[in-house]
């Protein structure tokens, strides 16, 4: 048998290969520390623990969910949406349920995508924006992330013939690998590209809430015409630390919200719905947890910032995320610094080109590890140079 084309132009999903490497390490007998996957290591808070305990004693809830997600969910996001970021979301229209937002990330490419089409594309970026365009049949198209450009994308340097064969465009702040915020003007910048030339635009914004330094990140549906041309995916995976409970949510243009729905009523069948009580919880119980988990990776973020400041590493101060974005040592590019990094200290970071080509020269730090963990991670990292 032979596998689909589509399959064949797919390259190995990054955190597949890490998981990887990190069994084989550990079979071989050593200490590994992964710094590589943005898993928190901080329980789900308690509250919203005991809210899926109450609900899955309930067999009603045990039965095949709805397709669009609870009507009570929908309106707990659209609360959480006027409350955050005073943007008003119609609860039967203009807001989906996701099983996790990866698989929105995914799934958005076979509501809009033909082959032949292209995705504008960050580079370098999140893995699923690349590899669902490929599963569709469509191209990717880079909008290369510099530091000159505060790792922005240039609008300007898309050229016209592709940019009219462009369906989507992704836009994530704060960014994820590189750990940017969004500059003044981003989005109304992007909501005038969209609006000549008839693109989608797609904000990733699962990491709004994890933020620093008395930096509060936008939503991208705050600026004026951006209902209009786009619509914004979120998560409760970071914020709230449910990474393995795979609950997110798109919301935004109806238009699109719907054509998403088309896509995913034939695909799955909804989120649990003892889970989707629980994300009521998360979203309209208290935000105190959240606030306590920003404390605790701003306090890692500045363990990591002082550490590579000791070895005459210059790397930004990220305001967001649960990242830092490190250009390599002289000597190295992003996958041999990696490889040294893991075979002289047994800890697991990846290499800044496997996010696109304009990630060379850099290797990402997550820190969602125990404090001793990352102290222990950055002791022998330091001892390695």
């Amino acid at each position: 048998m032979q596998d689909a084309n589509r399959i064949l132009k797919l390259p190995p999903y990054l955190f597949a290969q890490i998981d990887k490497k990190i069994a084989e390490k550990k079979a071989a007998g050593v200490d590994v520390i992964s710094l590589g996957i943005g898993d928190p290591v901080e329980p789900t808070p308690k509250h919203i623990i005991d809210k899926l305990y109450e609900a899955a004693q309930n067999p009603v809830n045990h039965r095949y969910p709805s397709y669009y997600g609870m009507p009570e969910f929908r309106v707990a996001i659209a609360d959480y949406y006027k409350k955050r970021f005073n943007v008003e979301l119609n609860p039967d229209k203009e807001i989906l349920p996701l099983v996790g937002s990866k698989e929105g990330l995914a799934h958005i490419y076979l509501a809009l995508v033909d082959p032949g089409d292209y995705a504008l594309v960050p580079d370098p970026g999140y893995p699923v924006y690349e590899t669902g365009c490929i599963l569709a049949g469509g191209t990717p198209f880079y909008m290369p992330l510099t530091k000159d450009n505060g790792f922005n994308p240039k609008f300007d340097e898309i050229p016209s013939e592709i940019a009219k064969k462009a369906k989507l465009m992704w836009l994530c702040y704060p960014n994820n690998p590189t750990a940017a915020i969004a500059k003044d003007g981003l989005y109304e910048e992007a909501i005038e590209f969209a609006n000549k030339y008839d693109v989608a635009i797609l904000s990733d914004n699962p990491y709004s809430e994890l933020t620093y330094d008395g930096y509060v990140a936008p939503s991208f549906l705050e600026t004026p015409g951006a209902k209009k041309v786009g619509i914004e995916f979120n998560s409760l995976s970071k914020t709230y630390n449910m990474t393995g409970w795979r609950i997110g949510y798109a919301v935004g243009n109806a238009k699109l919200i719907d054509a998403l729905g088309r896509v995913k009523t034939n695909v799955d069948s909804g989120i649990f719905n003892a889970i989707q009580l629980a994300g009521i919880e998360a979203l309209s119980g208290p935000q105190d947890c959240v606030g306590e988990m920003c404390q605790i990776y701003q306090r890692r973020r500045d363990m990591v910032m002082d550490a590579l400041d000791s070895l005459g590493i210059a790397a930004a101060k990220p305001k967001g995320t649960i990242y830092v974005w490190v250009p390599v040592p002289d000597g190295f590019d992003s996958v041999t610094f990696a490889n040294h990094i893991l075979e002289k200290t047994g800890v697991v970071v990846p290499p800044g080109s496997a996010y696109g080509p304009s990630g060379e020269g850099y290797i990402r730090i997550c820190l969602s590890v125990k404090d001793d963990r990352l102290k222990e991670a950055l002791e022998r990292l330091k001892n390695s140079l």
